[in-house]
């Protein structure tokens, strides 16, 4: 039982990691691994998951966000997605290949779900990226 619980969790700050919140999953995906006590392909797969369903979150809230722009309240204003739409058009829709790194990964999807990215093409990337940082991380812990 505790096990099962171990991998929700690891679920859990997979997906939260994902969003603005400041988490790393994979501090926790390594603690996990180096226990030796978890299967390191479901942890792949439930990290992976996770992480991918966070952005893809973050992608239908950058799709519905723009409602309130106008709000005073609202986090940025026009000049500032202006200045993110002109930087995702420039380096384009493989720029969410970076989606797993910190501080811009997270606005990335974000941005990607403002400029209406097809939810296919944004979860193949996204899943690419995600997926890739988790099996390099795994290889890294047991080289």
């Amino acid at each position: 039982m505790i096990i099962l619980i171990s991998y929700f969790q690891l679920f859990i700050i997979s997906f939260l990691a994902a969003t603005i919140l400041p988490l790393s999953s994979e501090l926790v995906l390594s603690t996990m691994l180096l226990t030796d006590s978890f299967d390191k392909y479901l942890l792949l797969v439930v990290a992976s998951f996770g992480n991918i369903l966070g952005s893809s979150v973050n992608w239908y809230l950058g799709k519905k966000i723009l409602i309130f722009k106008d709000k005073k309240w609202f986090p940025a204003n026009e000049r500032q997605i202006a200045k993110g739409e002109i930087y995702f058009k420039k380096y384009g829709i493989w720029s969410l290949l970076l989606a797993w790194v910190p501080i811009i990964g997270d606005p990335l999807t974000i941005v990607a779900g403002i400029l209406r990215v097809k939810f296919f093409t944004f979860l193949l990337l996204v899943s690419i990226s995600k997926i890739s940082r988790y099996i390099f991380l795994i290889f890294i812990i047991f080289k």
